[in-house]
């Protein structure tokens, strides 16, 4: 086979993630493919070569990105002047729509060709990206069904290939090394704290959620908390808010499934996190708190009902919700009793998560964008 040259491009840690299960599905076609251009670890742990490290790029809300706009100019420059002087085959876009949309504009401009994977939120965010996507993106890959239609409608180039997070959401550790491993009851009702990826997501959520524990922890004695903690963060992030909190909850550092696995509910902070928690198939209250600014924004841009992706993919609000001003620990609290003293609402919500998982389509997602890639490029 030929060499080919791919050009990509993930801002974000999921971003890296998916790209990183794409590079090692391409090179099992292909294992003379050379790729280089903006990750993280999980890429350059697949042989990229990462012109950009994303690991201190971990930047939420659009008044936040604000801050920092002459750092990406700076990486758009110089990612930029690579079309010209490594002139890749192609530039694959992973997620990342505001950096992305506006290389995937230079890219065009070099007549080089552009593939997205993992789509811009267009259903959320209106119709205005989807007439850039159409004329700058030659292949849009998807990974939810009613994304093709909206896609096909409008004539652009897209094929459906089902959810990475089938592939990769499955426990490694057995439910009672997780159990053994957190020092926790076997008996006990265990409630998940995911306050996030990011530091600001984790100041902003972790806080009202430890207060919620508080009176769970008086209506259920029984109950305990366990936190899903990310390793590369600063640890003094988690022990300051921990700190100031009556309930001194367990944590394990980057096991998030096992702690879904053993968990009885999950409060979790929205994003694609929620999807992972469906997988699973475990209740879950989804919270999200930004900036004022950032919220105010997106509080008149945003198309839809619903923010958390589970709700979004069932097309109704089957697990609830709470949003800026409603992220309480009053608020928490009741929605999380509400869901753990009925047991046929339990139900109910794992019944309506199992259809949910039904609509990410089947695993191999990351094999079926390779395939659909190599064949473009052929």
């Amino acid at each position: 086979m030929k060499k080919i040259r791919l050009m990509i491009i993930a801002g974000e840690t999921s971003g890296d993630l998916q790209a990183a299960s794409l590079i090692k599905s391409l090179k099992s076609i292909n294992p003379h493919i050379e790729i280089f251009g903006m990750g993280g670890k999980k890429m350059q742990a697949e042989s990229a070569e990462i012109i950009y490290d994303i690991t201190n790029l971990a930047i939420v809300g659009f008044f936040e990105v604000l801050k920092h706009i002459f750092t990406f100019k700076k990486i758009f420059e110089k990612l930029s002047a690579l079309l010209e002087t490594r002139k890749p085959d192609a530039v694959i876009l992973v997620d990342y729509p505001g950096f992305n949309l506006r290389f995937a504009k230079a890219t065009k401009e070099k007549n080089i060709p552009v593939i997205y994977y993992i789509s811009p939120q267009i259903w959320a965010w209106g119709e205005n990206r989807i007439h850039e996507i159409k004329k700058y993106v030659d292949k849009m890959i998807v990974i939810f069904g009613f994304e093709e239609t909206i896609y096909k409608e409008v004539g652009v180039k897209v094929s459906f290939v089902g959810h990475p997070f089938l592939d990769i959401v499955k426990p490694v550790w057995k439910k009672e090394e997780t159990i053994k491993t957190c020092h926790l009851k076997h008996d006990s009702i265990k409630i998940a704290l995911m306050p996030g990826s990011r530091k600001k997501e984790i100041e902003k959520h972790l806080p009202s959620m430890l207060r919620a524990c508080e009176i769970i922890k008086n209506k259920i004695p029984n109950a305990e908390f366990i936190i899903s903690r990310i390793k590369e963060l600063d640890q003094s992030l988690y022990n300051k808010i921990i700190h100031k909190s009556k309930i001194k909850p367990h944590s394990l550092d980057n096991k998030p499934y096992e702690i879904m696995d053993i968990a009885d509910l999950v409060i979790v902070s929205s994003g694609s996190a929620t999807l992972e928690v469906a997988i699973m198939e475990k209740p879950m209250v989804i919270v999200y708190k930004t900036s004022f600014l950032t919220w105010l924004l997106a509080r008149n841009l945003i198309k839809i009902p619903d923010i958390g992706l589970v709700n979004i993919v069932a097309r109704e609000r089957i697990v609830p919700e709470l949003t800026q001003f409603e992220v309480t620990p009053k608020n928490i609290a009741s929605a999380s009793l509400e869901i753990l003293n009925n047991h046929k609402r339990i139900h109910e919500i794992k019944e309506n998560l199992r259809k949910v998982k039904s609509k990410l389509g089947d695993q191999g997602a990351s094999s079926r964008a390779a395939h659909i890639i190599h064949k473009f490029l052929s």
